[in-house]
C-alpha cells in the first residue's frame, strides 16, 4: 500500500511541475534552443512510458529509502542524484551525438531534473508518510 501512495503522490507531484516548466516556463528556452529538433505534436506512447518508468525509479531510489530513514532529506538528497545522473545520462548523450544539440539546454535540463526529482520524491515521502503514518 505504501509504495501505490509513494507512486501516485511522486507521480502527480512531478507531472503538475513539469507541466508547469515545459508549458509555460521554459517552453521559449526549449524552442530557442532545440526547437529544430522537435516534433509538432509528441510522441504520448514514450512520454507515458517515460513518465511511468520516471516515477519507478524516483520511489525505488529515493522515495523508498528515505521512508526507511524516516527522513524528507534523504529524499530530496537521493532524489536530486536520481534525477541529475539520469537527466545527464540523457542530455550528455544528446551533447555528445546530435547535430545541434545545446550545451545551454544541456545544462539547464541537468538542473531541472535534479530539482524536479528531489522535489517530487520529497512531495512522494510526505504524502506517505501522511497518510500511511510512520
Amino acid at each position: 500500500m505504501s509504495y501505490a501512495v509513494a507512486y501516485v503522490a511522486t507521480a502527480l507531484g512531478f507531472l503538475v511541475l513539469d507541466i508547469i516548466w515545459l508549458g509555460f516556463v521554459a517552453k521559449n528556452l526549449y524552442h530557442r534552443e532545440i526547437g529544430h529538433l522537435l516534433l509538432e505534436d509528441f510522441n504520448m506512447v514514450a512520454a507515458f512510458a517515460f513518465y511511468l518508468m520516471f516515477i519507478a525509479g524516483v520511489v525505488i531510489f529515493a522515495v523508498a529509502p528515505a521512508l526507511q530513514a524516516g527522513s524528507w532529506k534523504t529524499a530530496l538528497l537521493l532524489g536530486a542524484l536520481f534525477g541529475f545522473f539520469t537527466y545527464a545520462t540523457y542530455d550528455l548523450t544528446n551533447l555528445a551525438t546530435l547535430k545541434g544539440w545545446s550545451t545551454t539546454m544541456t545544462v539547464v535540463d541537468i538542473a531541472w531534473g535534479a530539482v524536479l526529482t528531489s522535489v517530487s520524491a520529497v512531495i512522494g515521502y510526505i504524502a506517505t508518510r501522511s497518510l500511511i503514518g510512520g
